[in-house]
């Protein structure tokens, strides 16, 4: 299972990718009570631990994120299963799964 900086590692590897996204997404870890800000506003994406306000927040566990960011789930498979509840605009939340589909 990866652990929160590796997960942060993984998100900015796809900072080009997500630049387009153009909205802050936080994802709040339930395994570990922490979260991962991805502030994809300003052109560039920036990362960073902890809360702050987000257009979207993804809850979800560190495993699942994992498996998102390395494509071994779909968002979609994910929300459907209940791995994954969103909470905010679901069309930004619709957006990013469209980036991380993105290879």
């Amino acid at each position: 299972m990866a652990d929160l900086s590796s997960l942060v590692e993984a998100i900015r590897d796809r900072a080009e990718a997500l630049s387009e996204l153009g909205y802050k997404v936080r994802f709040d870890l339930s395994d570990t009570g922490e979260a991962i800000l991805l502030d994809a506003t300003g052109g560039s994406v920036e990362v960073g631990e902890g809360s702050g306000e987000a257009d979207a927040v993804l809850k979800l566990s560190t495993d699942t994120l994992d498996k998102l960011i390395t494509g071994r789930i779909g968002p979609m498979m994910a929300f459907s299963t209940g791995r994954l509840k969103v909470e905010g605009s679901q069309g930004v939340a619709l957006k990013l799964a469209g980036l991380l589909d993105k290879d």
